[in-house]
């Protein structure tokens, strides 16, 4: 069943300003856009660049003022399920390139702290097994709280205060799954049944396989529970939040307000 993006937001530059944004479901093979529609403000420039690993695009702006963007799409996801629990993990030295970045510390994901921790906790599981120990754990003892975290928050100050929202929970993730050597980044999507209705953030693993052997995939996983990966639109994928942003802003910006509905269409 294709998911169905309605997309509406507006921010206020009071001079004039370059802002990255990055809000367009990308174009890649688990997922087929069928319909879309961009509208922005016109400005001094507009720009497509690709985004990180070359999911997705990035958009460079450079307007003053208020400006809108309004985003409509249809999107077929093409994406089978797997089950995470049977997968194996690969060793570091057997890793793609690609997927080695993700095993380092980021600037919300201090994973390297966390070692001790996750052999404590989960040290009887490896791989997918560990991947969904892990998941389980954090569905158990953080709670969803809109309104709980900031721009600055990270996922240590997540794991102390035992509360988020999606970001949180992906940055989380990302921090245990890379603790445990296994290479994990941060997704920006749309996904439907996310309460409020927003932007989604879930996590993604890579771990081996079943269609090739020998290699390796990435695997999405939410700790908030409220996504299926066959219904995930990604957007993008990053070491944490701060490479998939929707609105970076290169000088002062103020934002005005933001509409985001996400269905299964008919």
């Amino acid at each position: 069943m294709p998911i169905s993006i309605d997309l509406a937001f507006a921010f206020r530059m009071e001079k004039v300003t370059d802002v990255l944004l990055q809000f367009e479901a990308a174009i890649i093979p688990e997922q087929t856009l069928l319909e879309t529609d961009t509208w922005v403000t016109k400005g001094e420039h507009f720009a497509r660049i690709s985004a990180q690993d070359d999911i997705g695009e990035r958009v460079w702006i450079r307007a003053e003022g208020r400006y809108d963007v309004s985003y409509k799409a249809k999107v077929a996801v093409n994406r089978l399920p797997a089950e995470i629990g049977n997968l194996e993990y690969l060793l570091p030295h057997d890793l793609p390139g690609e997927a080695v970045q993700y095993l380092f510390d980021s600037r919300y994901c201090p994973a390297d702290r966390f070692q001790p921790f996750v052999e404590a906790e989960f040290g009887g599981s490896e791989g997918g097994a560990r991947v969904v120990a892990i998941r389980d754990w954090i569905a158990r003892n953080l709670t969803y709280e809109p309104g709980s975290s900031t721009a600055n928050t990270t996922a240590l100050d997540s794991f102390i205060e035992r509360r988020g929202i999606c970001r949180d929970f992906a940055h989380v993730m990302v921090m245990l799954a890379r603790a445990s050597g296994i290479p994990a980044r941060f997704v920006s999507c749309f996904a439907p049944g996310v309460d409020p209705p927003d932007f989604h953030a879930v996590a993604e693993v890579f771990l081996t396989d079943p269609t090739t052997p020998g290699g390796g995939a990435w695997f999405l996983v939410d700790a908030t529970g409220m996504t299926r990966p066959d219904e995930v639109v990604k957007i993008g994928v990053g070491r944490d939040a701060a490479d998939v942003s929707f609105i970076t802003s290169f000088g002062p910006t103020e934002f005005l307000e933001k509409d985001v509905t996400v269905t299964r269409a008919a």
